[in-house]
This record gives structure tokens, C-alpha cells and sequence, in this order.
């Protein structure tokens, strides 16, 4: 059994937002799959389980905001009792790489992501990671703040819709069958 866990907002408003980048990919491969989305309380998300190449996947949208998903992982984690840095994979946008740039580590810090440093806190740092690049020009006329809850414009949600979404559930994929690695790629 493998998890992937997207990070993003849970309300309607934040929808296509870069900061929902997660949420998008993994939506995308729960329609693949023809998934079934159920709120589950006890693990304070929406859940869907998939199955990719006889393997079961659950996929996660956790129901708490972006920089607090750490606890919702660890319940999952040890309801099923997975190992993290084998059966969970966490898929989420990266404000310090450009729009297209895609990055799977093995483990790491949090490399001043807060919903990456909430996970480090509750799970350690051994886990695997697809980092999707969001920055564009556009972050150097606002914050940060203002640039992630930012909707994405048309362009750029296309890109993200037929080139990004694509390749990173094809390495969603490989992580299911064990044969993710480490890796960078600008699309």
C-alpha cells in the first residue's frame, strides 16, 4: 500500500491556486483512476483509494490548511502502519523553482517550505517528495503570501493542466511500482 498526500487549501476559493498545485496533480490522477473523494473525519481529509499495477494507493487531500498537514499524515502513516520513507509520497508546489521545474528527492529539510516543515516535524525527513516549481516574474511584484493563494493565470494553468500534471502522475506512477528516483526536469 502507498499514500500520496498533496499539500494545498481546503476551500473552494483556493482552488487553482499555485499553493493548491498538489491538489490539482493529484485530483487529475484520481480521475484517471476513477477515484471516489469521501471526507473522512478520522483522518481529517478527503480520501480516495486507487489501485495503480495491482497495488493499492490512497491519495489525500488533507482537510487542515497547507502548513499544518503533518498531523493528518502521521495518523495515516500509523493507522496503516507504512513506513514513510517507503510507501509516502508527498506532492507540492515549490516557490524557489520555476514555473515548469519538476524535482523528486528521497528526503530532505524543508527548504523554508511550512507544509513541508510541518511534515518534517511529524514524520522526520525520510520520505519522498515531487516538487513543482510555481515562481514566474510575477513573484518579484508581491509577497510570498499573495503570490501562492494567487490563482494561476490562464497561461500558466494550461501549462499546468497539459504539461505538468501529466509528467508528474507519470512519476506518481513509478513511485507506485517502485521505481521512482531522484530527479530534475524543466518542462
Amino acid at each position: 500500500m502507498k499514500i500520496v498526500f498533496a499539500q494545498g487549501n481546503p476551500d473552494k476559493k483556493y482552488q487553482k491556486t499555485r499553493h493548491n498545485t498538489g491538489f490539482l496533480i493529484v485530483d487529475a490522477l484520481g480521475e484517471k483512476y476513477d477515484a471516489v473523494w469521501r471526507v473522512i473525519d478520522k483522518y481529517k481529509g478527503h480520501i480516495a483509494n486507487i489501485e495503480i499495477g495491482g497495488e493499492k494507493v490512497i491519495l489525500v487531500k488533507p482537510l487542515s490548511y497547507y502548513n499544518d498537514t503533518g498531523m493528518v499524515a502521521r495518523l495515516l502513516v500509523d493507522y496503516y502502519k507504512l513506513n514513510p520513507a517507503t510507501d509516502f509520497l508527498v506532492v507540492h508546489d515549490d516557490l524557489a523553482l520555476p514555473l515548469g521545474t519538476i524535482r523528486v528527492r528521497d528526503s530532505g529539510s524543508d527548504a523554508g517550505n511550512n507544509g513541508v516543515k510541518d511534515l518534517n516535524l511529524h514524520l522526520g525527513q525520510h520520505y519522498k517528495r515531487i516538487r513543482v516549481g510555481i515562481w514566474t516574474e510575477d513573484r518579484d511584484k508581491m509577497d510570498d503570501v499573495n503570490f501562492v493563494l494567487g490563482v494561476f493565470p490562464k497561461a500558466e494553468f494550461e501549462k499546468v493542466e497539459k504539461v505538468i500534471i501529466p509528467h508528474v502522475n507519470d512519476l506518481i506512477e513509478k513511485f507506485v511500482g517502485g521505481t521512482l528516483e531522484v530527479s530534475s526536469a524543466s518542462m
